[in-house]
């Protein structure tokens, strides 16, 4: 299945997140398909390629929760499914 979620940048003690698009078997920190943004905790910054999101999302893509919050918080991109 595919996944958008976080991978971890940045040095001990001052992480910063890619949002990435990457298959749900791979590492964390691991290759990954498109990075479609960025969000910087510390700074309360986020930049995300909505168009490109929209694409993974008609895919079959799946936000992982934090995602999920952040796309709703920056562009109202709520995306709910059904437990199944």
């Amino acid at each position: 299945m595919v996944k958008i979620r976080l991978t971890r940048m940045g040095r001990r003690n001052a992480p910063f997140y890619r949002i990435v698009v990457t298959d749900s078997r791979r590492a964390r920190d691991g290759k990954y398909i498109e990075a479609v943004g960025y969000y910087n905790p510390q700074k309360g910054e986020c930049k995300i390629d909505t168009e490109r999101v929209r694409y993974w999302l008609s895919c079959g893509a799946r936000p992982t929760d934090i995602v999920n919050r952040l796309l709703k918080k920056i562009k109202n991109m709520e995306v709910n499914y059904d437990a199944a």
